[in-house]
Order: structure tokens, then sequence, then C-alpha cells
């Protein structure tokens, strides 16, 4: 969905941990066609993948085991909900100074800008 969405132009790096579904050759060939680099944690290095084991841990202690689900697209449209209407645009972050993903990375983009 972030290449739909984003079309990268340049190289964007995707880090994962050491799953199965990271090591095929299919997932080798959709990172080449789109001009992604795979970075994978060093078996049980946690700290490389701290930033999604924060953001995963959060989801599931604010939203998921809060709910229960009739059915897995009742969950998946609830997680894509919270994802896109909630944590994006409103959730604040201390380590990013106290602003929404969204409004941190729109501030980024007039920085590089010299807005």
């Amino acid at each position: 969905m972030a290449v739909w969405r984003r079309k990268p132009k340049n190289k964007v790096l995707i880090h994962s941990d050491q799953g199965s579904q990271f090591t095929r050759m299919d997932w080798a060939a959709f990172l080449r066609a789109n001009n992604l680099e795979h970075s994978m944690s060093r078996r049980g290095n946690c700290h490389d993948n701290a930033v999604a084991e924060s953001f995963f841990n959060l989801l599931k202690r604010e939203r998921i085991r809060r709910r229960t689900y009739r059915n897995r697209e009742d969950a998946r449209r609830d997680v894509f909900d919270n994802i896109e209407m909630f944590y994006n645009p409103k959730r604040k972050h201390a380590r990013n100074g106290m602003l929404s993903p969204v409004e941190f990375e729109r501030q980024q983009m007039m920085r590089r800008e010299g807005v």
C-alpha cells in the first residue's frame, strides 16, 4: 500500500525480521521491482526493529486487545481505521516533538523545501 500511495522515486529502506515471508524469492522480486532495499535484523536483536516493535506493541495494547472481532475482515478494517484515522494523523509522539506522524512529516517536507 505504501508503494502504491507514495510512489517513491528514491530507494526506500524496508526493515523486517527474519520471518519466512521476508526471505522468499517473490518478496525479493517485489523489493527490486519497486526500488526498495531490504534491511533485516540479526537473529535475536530486537533493537534493530525497535520502531516497528513499539508501533505493534501500542497497536495491540491500545486497540486490538480491547476489542473482539467477529471475523478477519472486521479486524483488518478496524486496524486500518486505527492507523489511518487516528495513529498517523492524530496520535502525538514524544520522540518527535509531540507531533503526529502526519504533522511531523509535513514539517520535515517544508524544511527540505525551504518553506
